[in-house]
């Protein structure tokens, strides 16, 4: 196979009995915690933005693209700041206080758009300084061969928080006469309970690599973290292509909320309803994170990871041709939940063996800033195209460049030359 260079698959079966590490379970608990308060805001935010505050798809794609793509290098800045001081766990828990407080900074935005993008911008913030030293943790607490499974099980539990935090949202609004006020201010508590299972639970790793990692997947680590030994992660091949693919998929992938809002004019759904869609995607992402994992560990994660994307220009194509019907609106779900099952921790499995202990935190926010200013270009490009054309040509033009960087990335990994787990 074409793969075989770029993402040959762990030999041998794995050891019987082998348990994910409690660090990796501590961690599913934050994020299971901090996802039910995010997914509160953003099960609702389209619909805020878009209905309340009546922003047309072009600025509500800017807001979008901010909200996951314009804290690009303060994920760098955080990567490498965790790694020179060996502190991953106090740099993850100061994104996610920030997160927390932004929750109550949307109550003082009030309606003014200014103010609301520069709160999402801080949350923002706080998830870019979070999530490499959050994705590092597990990767130093896990053995290569067994990481596709670790990030799974990770990632499940995440979207067990984004699976209840829409249910809590449609709670909330109900009990208080649809009052988002109250959705946030019952998010910021959750999240500040999440910080606190992190600083109570989660352990600092600030030892050596593990001796028992196979020497393939532990590259030669530079004397010091240093700017030039961060820098010089990109002068491998390997890693580069890596980070090469996942900028290039990340100007292929519109935001949720365009996903979701296409779905509820494509089949008249009430207002009502419309958090529940993210509750949908979350329930087939909690399903078949853990087997796809597995399966990645298994058959590669290279081919997982190109399934995933493979589904999404499935999701765009059926959204492009209006089809309605329950039949169509679950199947639509379905596939979006697969590809987020088949790409988000596979792509950190993917990056983790190829960094050294040292820098790994610094390289996991390579790969994911490449892929956040990527989203950034094309969440406001798609909200131009929606504007300009409608959604359905918009989505077409976003089926079809997925699928050219579906062959863009299958060239880029048929290139490689490194042995990827």
């Amino acid at each position: 196979m074409y793969l075989s260079t770029v993402d040959k698959p762990a030999t041998g079966p794995a050891p019987r009995g082998t348990r994910v590490a409690a660090t990796v379970l501590a961690l599913g608990t934050v994020s299971l915690i901090t996802d039910v308060s995010s997914e509160m805001v953003a099960a609702i935010l389209p619909l805020y933005l878009m209905l309340g505050l009546h922003l047309g798809p072009l600025g509500y794609g800017v807001v979008d693209g901010l909200y996951t793509g314009a804290t690009a290098l303060l994920r760098l800045v955080g990567g490498y700041v965790a790694d020179r001081i060996r502190r991953r766990k106090a740099v993850a828990a100061a994104g996610y206080g920030i997160s927390a407080v932004a929750k109550l900074g949307l109550l003082a935005a009030g309606s003014s758009v200014p103010l609301l993008s520069a709160v999402i911008v801080a949350d923002r913030a706080g998830k870019g300084l979070r999530t490499a030293p959050r994705d590092a943790l597990i990767t130093l607490s896990t053995p290569p061969d067994r990481l596709g499974r670790a990030f799974g099980v990770h990632r499940a539990m995440d979207s067990v928080g984004a699976f209840a935090g829409p249910l809590v949202a449609v709670a909330v609004l109900g009990a208080s006469a649809q009052s988002f006020d109250a959705v946030f201010v019952t998010s910021f508590a959750i999240a500040a309970l999440g910080v606190f299972v992190l600083l109570t639970f989660v352990p600092e790793h600030r030892g050596p690599a593990r001796a028992s990692e196979p020497s393939r997947s532990r590259p030669t680590a530079p004397a010091a973290v240093s700017v030039r030994a961060a820098a010089a992660l990109l002068a491998r091949r390997d890693f580069r292509l890596v980070v090469l693919a996942a900028a290039v998929m990340g100007l292929a992938t519109i935001g949720d909320g365009f996903v979701y809002l296409v779905l509820q004019r494509r089949h008249d759904l009430a207002v009502g309803w419309f958090p529940l869609l993210a509750v949908g995607t979350s329930l087939v992402y909690l399903l078949l994170a853990v087997p796809l994992g597995r399966l990645a560990d298994r058959a590669g994660r290279a081919r997982v990871y190109l399934a995933g994307f493979a589904a999404l220009a499935v999701v765009y194509l059926l959204l492009a041709a209006g089809l309605g019907g329950v039949p169509m609106l679950v199947l639509t779900v379905a596939l979006y939940g697969a590809f987020y099952a088949a790409t988000d921790g596979v792509l950190m499995a993917l990056a983790g063996p190829l960094l050294p202990e040292p820098l790994r935190t610094t390289g996991i926010a390579l790969v994911q800033s490449g892929q956040s200013l990527a989203y950034l270009v094309s969440s406001v490009l798609f909200g131009l195209a929606w504007q300009l054309w409608g959604p359905g040509p918009a989505l077409l033009a976003a089926a079809a460049a997925t699928m050219a960087a579906l062959a863009l990335v299958t060239s880029i990994f048929r290139r490689g030359t490194a042995d990827i787990a």
